[in-house]
């Protein structure tokens, strides 16, 4: 391998060099993957590894009125925790947002019913959290499973069985042994502890290959308020609201129906814009609790100004986590920004958008770094949504590929593929049509995701 060359006109030696370098490229890359130690082992389940695009988990300060504990109930046969539990302060409001998907699952069923009824979320006293198990399609026994958790967990908590709130994520069709979850609840009540957002994030995980966490700060009238949240998610991942579990905790003071406003307009642009590989979940969940132990002033109204700057934050949190589920797409190796312009409408656009982020084929050539735009194209006209072809646009990153319909005059496929080599790639797309515009994120779609869920029960 040659050095790089030094300042000023290189020597006719190094040319050559270079030449031959670049000749051999293809062979150089191979051998540098071979030699290339693998990545570290996931801590989720043995045999995956660290996806690529991970990042680190966030320092989260302890959040006034929440404490947590894990456990290993036993629901995966290595060693690992697959138990987690929150506690909250009395008065703590809480609100959700689920799957749409119809055969939604048992836990997603109980939030759903306590949530939605007179005086729901008002004074939620505990999150119980599985992996390993889904508990969906599992009937009136899975049904009865949940009901029963939440009463034991109500009876050593002090508390409504109503209050307590359910999330499981796993293999569908198994009905939850809940005695596994009450035989570890001593243990769960004698290592509650502020300062586990760490353990909980691991808790949680499926294949996922790292944790997921994040923190944000605010201010309320001067006081300083915290927000932090944790999710789970790697595959089955297109949320509607994939296999996605988030849960985020302020200790603000904010009244259910404007936690749920809130939630309403973040999750649009968060979690349900994101994608891994289209296929959404039973399970998909999103709570977000307030404790309020800031001693913020309650806020009690949607249209308060004093929302705004928490607004920001709690966008920045969910915004956050749900850019690492897609991080952490199983076998991804690529974190892709898909942007539309010029739509008739938000809701064409986000169909656009989303068209390119799920298509097979323009995933697969982002694996294979092959600048092949006229996957996009594909993607784009299958849609039904309105689209002036002969306006149409697309862009990788700064290199114009397409202009008014046509391949750009000023094209260059080396400079595009070079591009396609970064693990970060933006395809900005203008269908021409208005001034309507979204954006979805997505990963590469790789050998190694027919890989991981080939044996995903093994």
């Amino acid at each position: 391998m040659s050095r790089p060359p030094e300042a000023g006109r290189a020597s006719t030696g190094q040319k050559i060099e270079q030449a031959i370098e670049k000749a051999f490229d293809p062979l150089a890359t191979a051998l540098k993957r071979a030699t290339t130690p693998p990545p570290k082992a996931a801590p989720g389940k043995p045999g995956l590894e660290i996806s690529p695009l991970a990042v680190p988990f966030p320092t989260i300060p302890p959040i006034g009125g929440v404490e947590i504990a894990t456990a290993r109930a036993g629901f995966y046969k290595h060693e690992r925790d697959d138990l987690v539990v929150f506690r909250f302060a009395r008065g703590t409001t809480c609100a959700g947002v689920f799957t749409r998907h119809k055969i939604g699952s048992a836990p997603v069923d109980w939030c759903k019913r306590q949530l939605d009824a007179d005086g729901g979320g008002q004074d939620v006293r505990a999150l119980v959290v599985n992996a390993g198990c889904a508990n969906a399609f599992t009937g009136k026994a899975g049904a009865d499973a949940a009901r029963r958790t939440a009463s034991e967990v109500a009876k050593r908590f002090g508390c409504r069985q109503r209050d307590v709130m359910l999330a499981s994520t796993g293999v569908i069709g198994v009905v939850l042994d809940e005695r596994k979850i009450v035989a570890r609840m001593p243990d769960i009540e004698a290592g509650l502890d502020a300062d586990a957002w760490a353990r909980a994030g691991l808790a949680i995980m499926t294949t996922d290959t790292f944790p997921k966490g994040s923190y944000a700060e605010c201010e309320i009238e001067g006081r300083k308020v915290r927000i932090a949240g944790i999710a789970k998610g790697s595959g089955m991942i297109a949320p509607d609201m994939a296999t996605m579990l988030g849960f985020i905790v302020t200790d603000a003071a904010i009244a259910p129906p404007v936690l749920r406003a809130l939630l309403g307009l973040h999750v649009r642009t968060t979690f349900n814009s994101v994608t891994v590989d289209g296929d959404t979940s039973t399970n998909d969940t999103c709570l977000l609790f307030a404790t309020g132990a800031s001693g913020a002033p309650r806020i009690g109204r949607v249209g308060d100004r004093r929302l705004k700057g928490f607004s920001e934050a709690l966008d920045k949190v969910m915004l956050d986590l749900a850019h690492q589920l897609v991080r952490d797409g199983e076998g991804a190796t690529k974190f892709v920004k898909v942007t539309v312009d010029g739509a008739a409408s938000p809701a064409s656009a986000r169909k656009l958008a989303k068209s390119i982020a799920d298509s097979p084929l323009v995933k697969t050539a982002l694996a294979g770094e092959d600048a092949n735009w006229g996957r996009v194209v594909m993607a784009v006209g299958k849609t039904e949504e309105p689209v002036d072809r002969d306006s149409l646009a697309i862009r990788f990153g700064p290199h114009v590929a397409a202009v008014d319909g046509a391949p750009a005059p000023n094209y260059d496929e080396a400079k595009m593929s070079a591009y396609m080599k970064n693990a970060e790639i933006d395809i900005t797309v203008d269908v021409g049509s208005g001034r309507a515009s979204a954006t979805v994120w997505t990963c590469d779609l790789t050998k190694r995701y027919v890989e991981i869920n080939g044996d995903y029960r093994s």
